[in-house]
């Protein structure tokens, strides 16, 4: 291998450069003719500033003699502006009595760039507050951080060759050991969290990282393993869920106060913990105590709290923690210590327990068999606990009203959703060991929304709590009634096949159906009901739930007030459409949906009067999806302002698109869903949209249908004001099918009304349907509203509604919805089929 060349540099006595080789050239980035006679600055700046005082001067240069007979690294600064390092020495040569200082240079860039990222790693490894610890492939310890010794407290000598587990976990059985190993031999890294032990015994929790180093054969060669403390959050989580699950199954207080105990002497065996409780007469009663003797409890019971009774007793009077680091001399444990000492205890650190309202109601204490005050890690364990200790208390107290909260709804005083589960589970297995038939009937009020929004929130709290009086009056002694949510209500009956569930339901049903008189409102109620059985439809009540569930909405499609059976072919159609739901969602994000186009005509001029757009659905397994079955899918699943927002971005883009390329279209209709005009941001999101496309507000009509404009939500009207305001055109569609009243068509602003198909179709052959359409010309004509009819197919029906009055005309006879490009080759046709 050829050598590499020193770079040469020589200075004069002007400290001008005289000789820079080839090596030199290249370590620079410079050309010799560049550098020779000037100043040796120009090669080492940050270098020379320090010495500026000998290295460059012009009489004795002491600080450049300084230099002579040593080597340094450099920093060498490019022409290119990077940086390379050097190894210079220095000699200073003497001829012909001229002076001159010789550097030699060896480019260690490289040795540097090492050096550096070894100083950088060191420092990662050492000035870290983690653990570090790397294992050998025999599973020993090779090498400790600082930060393993700061949170183990084993020097560094001690732990070299070492089995980890045996030192950390001792608490491991050899199973547990031989996981982590097979994790790591296969190359998979092992994370977990551990509750290790400290040097001097004290358990802390640990996050471990676990990363195996394998070679090329795929052998482990090294382990190495990051432990980050976590013993306080990991304190609160397992604490916080202990003895939550604990008061959610309702234990007795006792028991809550065990696990507290058993918990806090498992993570600091060195304490000795008790819990007290301070009761209404202000007197102290154990509640467990579990490294403590019964006879110490025994003789405490009953004290009252004050300002020299012990540590408990006087944190509980004072409202203050109490450290009484020696037992023995501490005068507030005149007259009691002799009931600790003999025990080996020979300090206590009491902290008082508050409720809400600021109260002692217990007190939590730590003692200690040596003479000393509670350590930081004892402190961070009473910050975690004693909150959840003045809960526990706290429902010991109010008891009974915790349980009607936890298992009672607070509106109705109904069962609320755990409570009947766990009744309802008994109910199944009784019936299951007797063979009896179960019946879960699911009842969901029908327009409960409606009545909430019409008449306000009281009228509509009244209405349940008198739905669940008739309801509970209704059942016998084993069936069970509760509220699951709002306005669904579940009643479980007992020995109850389907002829029985087929007269309890017409009962329930004509019940629930009786007028309710409420603050002089007279409310007529129905429900749709589902009905589920056991065994047939489920085994467990959360299948009877889900399967009642789904037979009710069946109910409610076919006309509300009504009631359905689960069915094998009820429960396929609730799948599909949870399936068509998941794939309607995908369409909308994918932009998988596709717009038509059908045309409106003048009927004056028989000129292009705008198009209304119409979404299509088209999926690669189900085919073609009707806008009747897809659009009240959106609406149920609250998808349908998505929806709508992608159909009003999309047709202003080819209404745009359209007119660039010369198409004459003057607007555009879209129908808006009623749930659509809650947002009251829609007005802005709509001439956004419209300004990006370079449309106009009166390019957009917007189809509502008598539903939007009956709705009492106070945001409707509102955003319907605003969209007028602003200048987008409204249409009432399928006129004269709902609601219509005279008295609200007056006030609202709306452009345009629109005949529905159905009073067409009959327009040739029913006389009716004839005066209907009529009608409502008249109407549009006398409240000055253009007319559209929709679903012309037949020409004798467009001459009707002409000689009727009517302006505009959209149907078959003209054309059916068409895609984007079909309706482009209509256009250009010149509307041939429009008849004159």
């Amino acid at each position: 291998m050829e050598q590499a060349i020193d770079s040469i540099v020589v200075i004069d006595v002007n400290n001008d450069v005289v000789l820079f080789n080839r090596a030199a050239e290249q370590l620079w980035g410079r050309p010799r003719a560049e550098v020779l006679g000037r100043n040796v600055s120009m090669l080492v700046p940050d270098y020379l500033s320090p010495f500026h005082d000998g290295f460059i001067d012009s009489n004795r240069r002491t600080g450049l003699n300084r230099l002579v007979g040593s080597s340094r690294e450099i920093p060498i600064k490019q022409k290119n502006g990077a940086t390379r390092w050097g190894s210079m020495s220095l000699s200073r040569v003497k001829t012909e009595g001229e002076i001159l200082y010789t550097a030699f240079i060896k480019d260690v860039t490289e040795q540097h760039i090492e050096q550096e990222h070894h100083r950088l790693l060191s420092m990662v490894a050492d000035q870290t507050d983690n653990a570090i610890v790397i294992l050998d492939d025999n599973w020993q310890i090779q090498y400790a951080n600082n930060g393993f010794t700061k949170m183990f407290g084993f020097a560094a000598d001690e732990l070299i060759g070492q089995q980890p587990f045996a030192l950390l976990l001792p608490h491991w059985t050899p199973d547990n050991v031989q996981s982590v190993r097979n994790h790591l031999t296969k190359g998979q890294a092992y994370c977990s969290e551990e509750l290790a032990c400290r040097r001097d015994g004290r358990r802390i929790w640990c996050s471990v990282t676990s990363n195996p180093v394998l070679n090329e054969s795929g052998q482990l060669m090294n382990i190495v393993n990051v432990l980050t403390e976590i013993t306080h959050s990991k304190m609160h989580e397992v604490l916080q869920h202990r003895m939550l699950v604990a008061l959610a199954r309702e234990e007795p207080i006792a028991t809550v106060m065990e696990i507290v105990c058993a918990e806090i002497e498992r993570v600091a065996p060195d304490v000795v913990t008790s819990v007290l409780r301070v009761d209404e007469e202000r007197r102290l009663r154990p509640l467990s105590a579990p490294s403590l003797p019964h006879s110490y409890s025994q003789a405490i019971d009953g004290l009252p709290i004050g300002p020299k009774v012990g540590s408990c007793g006087t944190a509980a009077y004072l409202g203050e923690t109490v450290v009484v680091r020696d037992i023995a001399t501490d005068p507030l444990w005149d007259g009691y210590r002799d009931l600790v000492l003999p025990l080996g205890l020979f300090s206590c650190w009491s902290t008082p327990i508050k409720c809400s309202k600021g109260r002692s109601i217990g007190t939590l204490a730590f003692y200690y068999r040596e003479i000393r005050e509670p350590s930081t890690f004892h402190r961070q364990l009473t910050d975690v606990l004693v909150p959840l200790c003045a809960l526990a208390l706290e429902r010991e107290e109010t008891r009974g009203q915790i349980r009607r909260l936890a298992f009672y709804d607070s509106l109705t005083e109904l069962p609320n959703r755990s409570l009947l589960q766990a009744k309802a589970e008994l109910a199944l297995s009784e019936a299951q060991r007797n063979h009896h038939q179960v019946a879960v009937f699911f009842l969901d009020i029908d327009r409960f929304k409606q009545i909430n929004d019409l008449h306000g929130h009281p009228v509509g709290d009244f209405l349940l709590q008198t739905l669940a009086k008739r309801l509970d009056q209704q059942r016998k002694v084993n069936d069970i009634v509760g509220r699951l949510s709002s306005d669904e209500f579940v009643l479980v009956v007992p020995q109850c096949d389907g002829g029985q569930a087929t007269e309890l339901a017409e009962q329930l049903r004509v019940m629930i159906s009786k007028s309710c008189d409420i603050n002089g409102v007279a409310i007529l109620p129905s429900a749709s009901i589902g009905i589920s059985l056991f065994p047939q439809d489920g085994h467990d009540i959360g299948t009877l739930l889900h399967r009642a569930d789904t037979a009710m909405h069946q109910a409610k499609e076919q006309g509300r007030g009504r009631f359905s059976f689960f069915s094998h072919e009820l429960n396929q159609l609730a799948i599909r459409r949870q399936a068509m739901e998941r794939a309607l969602h995908e369409a909308i994000c994918t932009n998988q949906l596709d717009l038509h186009y059908q045309p409106q005509i003048c009927m004056r001029n028989n000129k292009l009067h705008g198009v209304e757009v119409l979404a299509r659905w088209r999926h690669s397994v189900m085919g073609d999806i009707s806008p009747t079955c897809f659009i009240p899918l959106a609406e149920e699943s609250g998808m349908i302002d998505q929806l709508s927002l992608w159909v009003i971005r999309k047709a202003c883009r080819q209404l745009s698109h359209w007119r660039q390329r010369g198409f004459s279209i003057p607007m555009i209709a879209i129908n808006l869903s009623a749930t659509n005009f809650h947002d009251s941001k829609l007005p802005e999101m709509i001439l956004r949209t419209l300004r990006e496309n370079g449309l106009q507000p009166d390019d957009l009509t917007l189809e509502l249908t008598e539903g939007v404009l009956m709705d009492t939500n106070p945001e409707t009207m509102e955003t319907v004001r605003k969209l007028h305001d602003v200048g987008v055109r409204l249409s009432m569609d399928d006129f004269g099918t709902g609601y219509s009243s005279l008295s609200y068509l007056r006030d609202l602003p709306i452009q345009e009304l629109k005949l529905d198909r159905s009073f067409v179709r009959d327009l040739c052959s029913n006389a009716t349907s004839r005066a209907l359409s009529e009608a409502i010309a008249r109407i549009g004509e006398t409240l000055q509203l253009t007319v559209v009819a929709e679903g012309i197919e037949e020409e004798g029906q467009y001459q009707i509604l002409q000689r009727q009055g009517y302006h505009v005309a959209q149907g078959y006879l003209f054309a059916k919805p068409l895609g984007a490009a079909d309706f482009e080759d209509w256009m250009r046709e010149g509307f041939s089929a429009i008849p004159h």
